[in-house]
């Protein structure tokens, strides 16, 4: 199984004729006409998708990755395309169903996407194959999917839920005696829950009290009442890891916590992040205090400034974007990567192959600080056999202060070794 495509042949030379009508728009005599020459730039076509509009419980809505991709197209041509190439992106309803990501992934086929970029799934079983079988490379996906770190044609931009669980075991073991971790009773519940101890092992502390609890459950007050009880009166912490229900998870965990005493709480990025804390009260929120890992710098860091500014010209007021949305940040990086790509390139046609050789053969991205400086080469990714294709093995450290998600330590901080010993290990 490989990554490598034959490229496809430069187009024909188009032929022109000389006429008195266009003898003004020539350099000299008889010439190609301003962008029809063999050196014109051909547009350059991709696809973004992520479900919009889902409905249900526990449905995912992440509308706002599609309509930050369409404003980063309406900045980058207004600013001479990408490379001089036109950007073109076609979006796609994900709808958070296999049925539904499949569906975009054969249209991105048939559109002639020549990558798919920043988007969101959480069905990678049912979009990479078609994927890998057309040669589309998948250009910084959100990270909800196990195949995006292990197919050979994701170029991931963050770590995914590993590296935020490694990160946050590092952020917990610096000042909590005692962890106890809710996590769904799932098997990937079960990795969560042994990346966390793996972690909370390597700085010395005992492993975390374990609370198994229901993926769809309306309220969760023995969950809490078990996880209160694991981290103790003093000095204890509890996170939570239980997606869109960790809402629902700390509405009962507060309701039980002055009878236990002061316990910090914590989760990652997705669980908790700026719009929900703004949803449930801001600095009344439940998760005032709370611990939490992310893989960029907070949503306030001048380092977002540029992002933000493409918004307020180009999104015309579309409320779908925030920019405090870690899906909107991850589309807004991944578009990013892919201009730098295009500009290392450096062909009047850009192809799927082409991007592909690029990005495998080390092409660097720098996204202003967002990240480190991103590469896909064999040896840049971690290459265990749990998450074989991260390249970006950093998280930061947030804490929620005054009702905003604000930079606890400026740095990056590398999670490496917890990754490698979890995937060794488990």
């Amino acid at each position: 199984m490989t990554g490598w495509r034959r490229l496809t042949s430069p187009r024909p030379y188009r032929f022109l004729t000389c006429t008195a009508a266009v003898g003004a728009l020539l350099m000299t005599g008889c010439g190609g006409l301003p962008g029809a020459s063999g050196d014109s730039r051909e547009p350059v076509t991709v696809m973004t998708w992520a479900p919009n509009g889902s409905t249900g419980p526990d449905a995912a809505n992440m509308a706002g990755m599609t309509a930050m991709a369409r404003a980063y197209a309406r900045w980058v041509n207004n600013n001479g395309g990408l490379d001089g190439h036109k950007l073109r992106v076609v979006t796609c309803n994900e709808g958070d169903t296999s049925v539904g990501a499949g569906n975009c992934a054969r249209q991105a086929v048939k559109k002639k996407a020549v990558a798919v970029v920043g988007s969101y799934s959480r069905h990678g079983q049912a979009f990479m194959a078609p994927l890998e079988v057309a040669g589309i490379p998948y250009i910084g996906g959100y990270g909800a999917s196990e195949e995006e770190f292990s197919s050979y044609d994701s170029y991931p931009v963050n770590g995914g839920q590993p590296a935020l669980l490694a990160g946050n075991a590092k952020q917990l073991a610096r000042g909590c005696e005692r962890v106890s971790v809710v996590r769904p009773d799932t098997l990937a519940g079960d990795n969560q829950a042994w990346l966390l101890n793996t972690g909370l092992k390597e700085a010395n502390r005992p492993a975390a009290t374990d609370v198994r609890a229901a993926e769809a459950a309306t309220s969760y007050d023995e969950a809490a009442g078990q996880a209160l009880q694991g981290a103790g009166t003093a000095d204890g912490c509890v996170t939570a890891v239980l997606g869109d229900r960790t809402e629902t998870f700390f509405d009962s965990f507060r309701r039980l916590e002055p009878s236990y005493g002061d316990v910090r709480i914590s989760s990652v990025l997705g669980s908790v992040d700026q719009p929900l804390i703004d949803r449930t009260g801001g600095r009344d929120s439940p998760f005032e205090g709370a611990y939490v890992a992310g893989w960029y710098p907070d949503a306030g860091d001048a380092r977002w400034d540029e992002m933000r500014e493409v918004i307020r010209k180009h999104a015309f007021g579309d409320n779908r974007i925030d920019p405090d949305d870690t899906g909107v940040q991850t589309t807004w990086i991944a578009y990013t990567a892919l201009k730098q790509i295009v500009a290392a390139i450096d062909e009047p046609e850009i192809t799927a192959g082409k991007l592909t050789v690029a990005l495998n053969r080390g092409a660097p991205v720098d996204t202003g600080g967002l990240t480190p400086v991103l590469r896909w080469r064999f040896k840049d990714m971690l290459g265990s056999s749990a998450y074989p294709r991260i390249v970006n093995r950093t998280v930061t450290f947030q804490v929620v202060r005054k009702g905003r998600l604000v930079a606890e330590n400026k740095k990056f901080v590398d999670v490496t070794e917890t990754l490698s010993d979890a995937s060794a290990k488990g």
